[in-house]
């Protein structure tokens, strides 16, 4: 069975990540990262935390924000929630909200509960969750709802150029 379009792209992502030094993207084990296909959706970080069999803060929510009606990724520990005001403040936008579906769609190409670091049609500003940084591995969506893939932190800063912030 083919894979769906939107986890090809993510796994073409991660082996194209460090293209130029031909790393590719990698996993707490040194192996490269490979998406993997859950039985079912996992819509919550909760829910992909108790699939998975690890702690919801190893699990890094991809949400999407317009951003003064610019596309915005954060990825934040599933352990937090973002305090929009806080960091609209801190990056400077005058507005910072949830972003509609449609709205994600046009920018990653992927549906909410499956929006994957990267993969994307063009490259998005990215904010980390500095939290993050505490588990050995994470685990991020594969550009599907039922798609998860793992990772560390620095891969994660790495493979989407993001930006360490604290969020909580």
């Amino acid at each position: 069975m083919q894979p769906h379009p939107n986890v090809r792209a993510v796994q073409d992502a991660l082996h194209g990540a460090g293209a130029l030094d031909n790393a590719g993207a990698l996993d707490n084990a040194g192996q490269f990262s490979t998406v993997r296909l859950l039985p079912e959706a996992v819509h919550t970080a909760a829910a992909a935390a108790e699939a998975l069999g690890v702690e919801v803060g190893q699990i890094a929510n991809s949400l999407i924000f317009d951003a003064d009606d610019a596309p915005l990724l954060v990825l934040t520990s599933g352990a937090h929630r973002v305090d929009t005001a806080g960091l609209a403040a801190s990056i400077g936008v005058t507005r910072l909200r949830r972003a509609t579906p449609e709205f994600v769609r046009e920018h990653t190409g992927q549906p909410i509960g499956g929006v994957a670091p990267l993969g994307h049609p063009r490259a998005l500003r990215t904010l980390v969750d500095t939290a993050l940084a505490a588990y050995p591995q994470i685990w991020a969506a594969g550009g599907v709802p039922q798609a998860v893939f793992p990772t560390t932190y620095a891969e994660l800063l790495r493979v989407t150029a993001g930006t360490p912030t604290e969020m909580a």
